[in-house]
């Protein structure tokens, strides 16, 4: 496998040439069938702390990934290396894997006739042509507002800029090959605030696939010693059951919770609360998730999940009732139910919501607590129960009354989803999972 020249969409038909010559290989060697995912990225990181540049780093990397099968029998392997050797050393690497491994019925490729046939435009590919010398202005500016919005904040924690570009393929023995460029830029301002009696830090960023859309980054600065300065003087409070309303930054975390116990992988294993709840009432009927993969430059969007199959758009939840689980190739016949062209994850959820921004939920909360931050990864999947370490404000008569920490919250999540009383306007675009603060009717926050 030689270099690749550039990572754009020029690469491409290089790359689709590769992954024939691997699955040519892969064949010659035996294999009834293969899988294969080739890659090239380049990237630009830049740090920064108190005014020093800390790191500049460059990097690029180009490799592949297969997996053949012979019968039910799987194996894979993958290499960063190059050239015919690496190809042939790699294929038989993974077809020694697969002769030692024991026979799986559900094991092998979806069937041909439902791969991908037609793949939207996405436009996901948008290289920044920024400099190490500009990305680190960019950054030394972020951190100076900071500094400079107020007087409290005393120290930083890092600042930091990225632009990342690559392009992948994905082709397997049926003949579907179907690849994409895509690009991601981030920029992220981490700084602390207070004296020796008490020291608190936050943050606030950024990320995009178009670097010149990014927030400014004064704005980013500013944000994030707002919100540092605004923890000052938190405290625990006393051990209660109250309303929690977790900002719209968080919803997307506990969400996802609720896409890993529908995940197959998960329910096959009989590892998940939810095995078993297809079509019952999970949340309130107002409530949808939805799953819309084609959004053009989205950063969850794709054109065809990792088997090969076309993505499409469906409801994970419709009118609080659980309709379908995420499924790929292998969960699904492990499951007995068709993929749900999901392998490798979900691609842009939404998440139902009304027009109320967090003040307005604030003011419906009445008395509680508005969670900013979470600690630990206090969840038990088989069970559901949900424990985190936890920060943020108390909330009284609808108002923000002092920050707190070193708090837990508590809970089990199958009774906090039906217990979701509202899902508020404030969407959080900056990921995977598109939602506003999440209000929930009661949970345990235990304290001093």
């Amino acid at each position: 496998m030689s270099a690749i020249e550039g990572v754009g969409p020029q690469a491409l038909p290089q790359l689709q040439e590769q992954v024939e010559q691997i699955i040519a290989e892969a064949k010659r060697q035996g294999a009834s069938a293969c899988e294969v995912a080739v890659s090239v990225d380049q990237g630009l990181s830049t740090s920064v702390r108190e005014g020093e540049v800390e790191t500049v780093e460059f990097n690029r990397d180009q490799g592949f990934g297969i997996t053949l099968y012979v019968g039910q029998r799987k194996g894979s392997a993958s290499t960063s290396a190059t050239g015919a050797e690496a190809i042939r050393d790699t294929v038989a690497a993974a077809l020694a894997i697969a002769k030692h491994t024991s026979e799986d019925e559900c094991a092998g490729l979806a069937a041909p006739e439902l791969m991908a046939r037609e793949l939207p435009e996405l436009d996901l590919y948008h290289p920044w042509a920024i400099s190490p010398e500009q990305a680190i202005e960019l950054a030394l500016n972020c951190e100076a507002e900071a500094f400079a919005t107020d007087a409290r904040i005393s120290k930083a924690d890092g600042t930091s800029l990225s632009t990342h570009q690559g392009c992948r393929v994905y082709g397997n023995s049926h003949g579907f090959i179907g690849g994409y460029a895509s690009t991601r830029h981030s920029l992220s301002c981490v700084m602390i605030a207070g004296s020796e009696a008490q020291m608190q830090r936050d943050y606030w960023y950024d990320v995009n696939r178009i670097g010149t859309q990014l927030a400014d980054a004064s704005s980013i600065g500013r944000r994030a010693a707002e919100r540092t300065v605004r923890r000052l003087g938190a405290r625990p409070v006393p051990t209660c059951e109250v309303p929690v309303l977790f900002s719209a930054e968080l919803a997307g975390g506990l969400f996802g919770h609720f896409l890993a116990a529908i995940s197959g992988g998960n329910l096959y294993r009989q590892s998940s609360f939810l095995e078993g709840s297809l079509g019952q009432q999970l949340f309130p009927s107002w409530l949808s998730l939805d799953e819309r993969p084609h959004i053009p430059r989205a950063l969850g969007s794709a054109s065809f999940d990792g088997d090969g199959l076309a993505t499409y758009d469906k409801h994970f939840v419709e009118q609080g009732v659980l309709r379908s689980y995420i499924l790929g190739t292998y969960s699904g016949r492990k499951l007995g139910l068709p993929s749900t062209a999901n392998a490798g994850g979900v691609h842009n959820l939404f998440v139902s919501h009304g027009d109320e921004d967090q003040a307005a939920l604030l003011k419906r909360m009445g008395r509680g607590l508005l969670v900013t931050e979470l600690m630990g990864q206090g969840l038990n999947l088989v069970t559901g129960d949900y424990s985190r370490g936890a920060g943020g404000y108390w909330v009284e008569n609808g108002e923000i009354q002092f920050p707190v920490q070193e708090v837990t919250i508590a809970g089990n999540l199958r009774e906090m989803f039906q217990q979701i009383v509202a899902v508020g306007g404030d969407l959080e675009l900056r990921g995977n999972i598109r939602s506003g603060s999440v209000l929930i009717e009661r949970m345990t926050v235990a304290g001093s």
